[in-house]
């Protein structure tokens, strides 16, 4: 993999490298349905999130529903499966914002990834985050850095014995070491986060 030979340039990252598989991205179709299971996910486990969201598909008989049938739907029947208000009013307005502007994937496609960050935070309810991981797990961006995710501080603390007891310092810090990542951000986000979790699973 193409990456591999430029990430291993970071010697904290390449012993990360070496003891994971190659990842890979992938892209997915329905850009709208993503969004809206990733804010129905937001602050829970995945557990409980994969509980809920099929719920949501087997309220419109197993299938992807369209925007139309979210919108459709009734609010107490969104509330019924586990969502609380505010997650209901944030998937009906991802649903609202499809129908009027549009997310296809050929939409988003066009744009580079802080246009789609900037068009897609319109839609109240989806954060800089979420358009980030969208960006990696949807559209299968490959140089996305995300900040403010707290897997991927903890990981770059413990791996590069980092102190955050100063944020602004802490995140202007991490930024800087990303850089020399590019062209391959997303990868190494991906390489952290298996790491993190090999690390607590020990």
């Amino acid at each position: 993999m193409e990456y591999i030979a430029h990430l291993a340039k970071d010697k904290k990252l390449k012993p990360l490298l070496e003891t994971a598989a190659p990842m890979r991205l992938r892209k997915r179709k329905n850009i709208c349905i993503y969004l809206c299971a990733s804010i129905m996910s937001q602050q829970l486990s995945t557990k409980v999130a994969d509980v809920i969201y099929r719920r949501f598909i087997e309220l419109f008989d197993g299938k992807e529903p369209s925007p139309q049938q979210i919108l459709d739907m009734p609010f107490d029947k969104l509330r019924g499966i586990g969502l609380s208000n505010a997650k209901v009013s944030y998937v009906k307005n991802v649903a609202q914002f499809e129908l009027e502007k549009g997310m296809e994937a050929r939409r988003l496609a066009k744009m580079d990834n802080e246009e789609v960050i900037a068009y897609l935070t319109q839609i109240k309810g989806v954060g800089r985050w979420t358009v980030e991981m969208l960006l990696m797990f949807a559209l299968g961006r490959e140089d996305v850095f995300a900040v403010d995710d707290l897997g991927i501080q903890n990981a770059m603390i413990r791996l590069y014995k980092l102190d955050n007891t100063d944020k602004k310092t802490f995140r202007e810090k991490i930024l800087r070491l990303s850089v020399k990542w590019a062209p391959y951000r997303t990868y190494a986000c991906l390489h952290l986060w298996n790491w993190k979790d090999t690390m607590n699973a020990k």
